[in-house]
C-alpha cells in the first residue's frame, strides 16, 4: 500500500493525509461519516466493523484533507486479523497527521497510554469522543491528565454522533496541514470503489441484525453492478460468504425473512449513496474457515501485499 507521491502544488494551498486510529468501537467510522456528511463507512455497535482502510476527502478553496479510517487496534486472532493490523500500522506511519481516538465513557488511562507510547507520529491529535455520555464537569480533568503527558499537539473533545465539536476538529486539522497539492477533484468525497462501499453497507446490516458470532465470519462480495441510465436503476448481485452451513441457515432465516431484512436495510443506504434506485439480489454461500485462507481473503478483496 502506497500513498500518492506529491506533485507540484499551488502556492498557499495545503493538503495531507490524516489517519484515524483507536480501539474497536470508539466511533472512528461514525466520525469519518460525520466529517464527510455522507455515509461511506460501515457503523455498528460491534468491534471489527471496519476491516480495511476507508478514505474520505474534504476539500475547500484553500485545503484538502484526505481522511483514512482504519480497523480497531487489537491482537490478531487469524489471517484476517493480521491483515487488519497491517493496514492500521502502515496507514498510521505514512500519514501527515495521526488522530488517536478514545471513547470517554469507557476508557482506561493506563491502557490508552500504553498504545499511544508506541506511536511515532510527529503530529498527533487526541480526539476524546462521546462527550455527550458524561457530565461536563468530568471532561476537564480527563483532558488535563492526557495533556500533562506532553504527547499531543491538540486535544479535541467531541461527539461524532451528535456532531458536536466537528468544526473545531476540521479547523485544527487545517492549521497543521503541510503545503501540498490537490490530490482529488473538488467533487470527490472518497476514492473507495463503489463496489467496496456497497459491500460494506451490506455487511453493516449483518453486524446489526445477526447474533454475536456470525457477523465476524462473513464476507460480502459484489459479483455484478450494472447501471441502466434509462431507468435510473442500478442492479447489484452480491454474495454473502459465511464459514458454516448452520450460519447460512441463520443468515437466510425462516422463509428467507432475515435475508430480506438485511437486503431491505442495505438497499436503503445504497440508494442514498448512489442516488439511484436499486435492485439488490443477495445470495449466501459457505466458505469454510475463509478468515485463515490466503486464497479466500485474496478472492474477497483483501489486498495481496497486506496479507
Amino acid at each position: 500500500m502506497h500513498f500518492k507521491r506529491r506533485p507540484k502544488y499551488q502556492l498557499n494551498y495545503t493538503s495531507g493525509f490524516v489517519t484515524i486510529i483507536g480501539s474497536p468501537n470508539v466511533g472512528k467510522s461514525t466520525l469519518l461519516n460525520t466529517l464527510l456528511g455522507e455515509k461511506i463507512a460501515a457503523v455498528s455497535p460491534r468491534p471489527q466493523t471496519t476491516r480495511t482502510k476507508i478514505s474520505g476527502i474534504i476539500t475547500d478553496a484553500n485545503s484538502q484533507i484526505v481522511l483514512l479510517d482504519t480497523p480497531g487496534i487489537q491482537t490478531p486472532k487469524n489471517r484476517l486479523g493480521n491483515y487488519m493490523k497491517n493496514i492500521t500500522d502502515q496507514t498510521a506511519t505514512q500519514s501527515d497527521i495521526l488522530i488517536y481516538m478514545l471513547d470517554v465513557s469507557k476508557y482506561n488511562f493506563e491502557k490508552e497510554m500504553q498504545k499511544i507510547e508506541t506511536l511515532k507520529q510527529a503530529t498527533l491529535f487526541l480526539v476524546i469522543n462521546k462527550i455527550d455520555l458524561i457530565k461536563k464537569a468530568q471532561l476537564l480533568p480527563i483532558m488535563s491528565s492526557f495533556s500533562e503527558t506532553g504527547k499531543f499537539n491538540e486535544i479535541i473533545p467531541l461527539s461524532a454522533k451528535k456532531q458536536d465539536g466537528i468544526d473545531m476538529l476540521i479547523d485544527c486539522l487545517k492549521r497543521y496541514l503541510p503545503q501540498g497539492p490537490k490530490f482529488f477533484p473538488d467533487d470527490i468525497i472518497s476514492d473507495q470503489p463503489e463496489r467496496q462501499i456497497c459491500s460494506e453497507l451490506i455487511r453493516e446490516k449483518m453486524m446489526r441484525l445477526l447474533g454475536d458470532e456470525i457477523p465476524y465470519g462473513t464476507a460480502v462480495v459484489i459479483e455484478k453492478m450494472e447501471y441502466n441510465e434509462t431507468k435510473n436503476l442500478t442492479s447489484i448481485t452480491s454474495i454473502i460468504y459465511c464459514e458454516r452451513q448452520s450460519h447460512k441457515s441463520i443468515i437466510i432465516g425462516k422463509d428467507g425473512a432475515m435475508l430480506k431484512k438485511i437486503g431491505s436495510l442495505a438497499r436503503s443506504d445504497i440508494q442514498k449513496f448512489l442516488g439511484a434506485r436499486i435492485f439488490l439480489q443477495l445470495w449466501v454461500k459457505v466458505s469454510d474457515n475463509w478468515r485463515n485462507s490466503y486464497s479466500a481473503l485474496k478472492d474477497f478483496g483483501y489486498t495481496d501485499s497486506d496479507l
